[in-house]
């Protein structure tokens, strides 16, 4: 079976391989997908979007194993990606789910214009599957409707305030409050994905406070420190349920997608490659380089 990623004005055909069924269906569930890419800050050679589920590492693929063209899903990123050239160092392992079948030359030229347009604009795409695929059903959720619909509201479109944090030329706006509030998302983000690790390790009360201490933190920080109203409502909302009996699983999948959503609606307003040569400059100094 073959998917289509589309972007750019230019189509690539990816090749489903390997026995990663339970991903698999996850991820052919939400097709068609709408993307917005992402040009990686760590890893180098990829580019990236959102997954809207959460899944498990099956096989175990370290990352540096991937071979160019490797089309992966890194669990705790929350990642899709598509890979054209061996990664820098970084160690993690990811589910390896098919292969770009196609020249990599074709994903390297989009990466390299995403690199320079990210923060200036969304680089949007496609997935979608060349036959009509019929996954297996998805249990009916156990959370309540208008949790779900405020997900479904938060994936679909960026927030207005996160759109309108930019905006500011207050002292040291926009970059502080932006930083400050990808780096809270982000972290958020990591710290549900440890707590998922742990269900049935440890005292499901003491995880839910740390999932609510984690959400009521982030959403604090959001609200008082970065000037925003709308995103930081689902977030307290998700800590009053933390508090609540329903389904530590279901809840904690839940507030995985959205932590990992709102850092990435952060992370696309952030011109990374521009930020990074004018560090690179700062430090090597006048007619230096490294």
């Amino acid at each position: 079976m073959h998917l289509h990623f589309s972007a750019e004005g230019q189509t690539w055909p990816i090749k489903l391989t390997g026995d990663a069924e339970r991903t698999r269906s996850a991820m052919l569930r939400t097709l068609p997908m709408e993307l917005q890419l992402h040009t990686p800050k760590i890893a180098g050679s990829h580019i990236y979007w959102h997954a809207p589920f959460v899944e498990d590492v099956e096989g175990a693929t370290h990352v540096l194993d991937a071979p160019a063209g490797a089309f992966i899903y890194w669990p705790v990123r929350q990642f899709l990606e598509i890979t054209f050239a061996p990664l820098q160092a970084e160690t993690a392992h990811v589910t390896l789910l098919g292969v770009l079948d196609a020249p990599v030359e074709g994903i390297a030229a989009l990466a390299a214009t995403l690199k320079q347009d990210q923060g200036r604009r969304i680089v949007t795409g496609t997935l979608t599957p060349d036959t009509a695929v019929t996954p297996p059903s998805r249990p009916d959720s156990v959370l309540p409707a208008d949790m779900i619909v405020a997900r479904q509201r938060l994936w679909a479109e960026m927030p207005a305030d996160i759109a309108a944090a930019t905006a500011s030329r207050a002292i040291m706006h926009p970059a502080g409050p932006v930083f400050a509030a990808e780096g809270e998302a982000r972290v958020l983000h990591e710290l549900l994905w440890w707590t998922r690790a742990e269900i049935g390790k440890r005292d499901e009360r003491a995880l839910r406070q740390t999932a609510a201490l984690a959400l009521n933190k982030t959403a604090t920080r959001l609200r008082d420190f970065c000037h925003m109203t709308e995103t930081p409502a689902l977030l307290f909302a998700l800590e009053t349920a933390m508090e609540g009996d329903l389904p530590l699983a279901a809840l904690i999948d839940e507030a995985i997608i959205v932590a990992g959503r709102i850092g990435a609606w952060l992370d696309l307003l952030i011109p990374w490659n521009d930020i990074n040569n004018t560090f690179r400059k700062a430090l090597d100094g006048p007619g230096e380089t490294r």
